[in-house]
């Protein structure tokens, strides 16, 4: 059936008006920053190697997914703490992760890494940590799973290596914040988002449930280790940065890691 000419106009009109008067922001697509077939676009720094060296080919894409392995590593863990890093620094945005956890453990890691990893976020750039940085200076959606059965161990958690954040109206002490979200098996693939709101509003949701909020990330505390003095400037507010998936022992999948820019 053919609009009518007064239909058409009424369709059309707004969108020009938009464009001749006003600022007008098209809504956000989502951005796959993973295609499903390899790691272009993602660069890899693992503690006591330098940017770009994936030791052990540690980060991987098979089947359609990211997986995190440690079958080619050999002796002692020694803190062999590795981040995969997008290329592109962001600000504003709505991130989603699904990850599942994957077995064995590297079982020469430290204890606390059993079912355990990590999206980092307001990172700094991998490029300007020296091989000997632990972790990179950044906020983390911690992600943890059932350890016994009936047990709780809550996910999208925040931890914070080298910055702070205010929760509940102040600088919180600790370096880990716990959400309050359900625990899941470690096998269970779980949605995991993540609204970035610069340097104010941070919103963590898990299986469509919000678990978590804070605000005010910063450059503070402690944890991260050996880095360049000139990078960790306390009190500096974190407006932006890197977003990087984590391994520090426990194997996991990522399937899907995706982004919309939301407006300032």
């Amino acid at each position: 059936m053919k609009n009518h000419p007064k239909q058409l106009l009424a369709l059309v009109f707004p969108i020009v008006l938009c464009t001749l008067f006003f600022s007008c922001k098209l809504k956000s697509e989502w951005i796959q920053l993973f295609n499903g077939k390899n790691l272009e676009h993602w660069t890899v720094k693992i503690h006591h190697y330098a940017v770009g060296d994936n030791f052990g080919d540690t980060f991987r894409v098979e089947d359609g997914i990211i997986k995190v392995r440690y079958d080619n590593y050999e002796g002692d863990f020694n803190e062999r703490y590795g981040h995969l890093y997008y290329d592109t620094p962001y600000s504003n945005y709505h991130l989603v992760i699904e990850y599942r956890f994957a077995n064995p453990w590297y079982d020469t890691a430290p204890g606390y890494t059993v079912m355990n990893s990590g999206v980092m976020f307001h990172s700094q750039d991998p490029r300007t940590m020296p091989k000997e940085q632990d972790w990179p200076i950044s906020v983390e959606m911690q992600f943890l799973a059932e350890l016994k059965e009936g047990e709780s161990r809550p996910t999208g958690n925040m931890c914070s290596p080298g910055t702070d954040v205010v929760f509940e109206g102040k600088i919180d002490p600790r370096h880990c914040i716990s959400s309050t979200s359900d625990t899941y098996a470690p096998e269970e693939w779980v949605k995991a988002e993540l609204i970035v709101r610069g340097d104010s509003l941070i919103t963590h949701i898990i299986n469509g449930k919000k678990v978590l909020e804070y605000s005010k990330p910063q450059i503070g505390g402690g944890v991260a280790n050996r880095y360049d003095e000139s990078i960790k400037i306390d009190g500096k507010p974190l407006k932006e940065g890197f977003i990087a998936l984590q391994s520090e022992g426990q194997p996991i999948d990522f399937r899907k890691v995706e982004l919309k820019i939301l407006e300032d």
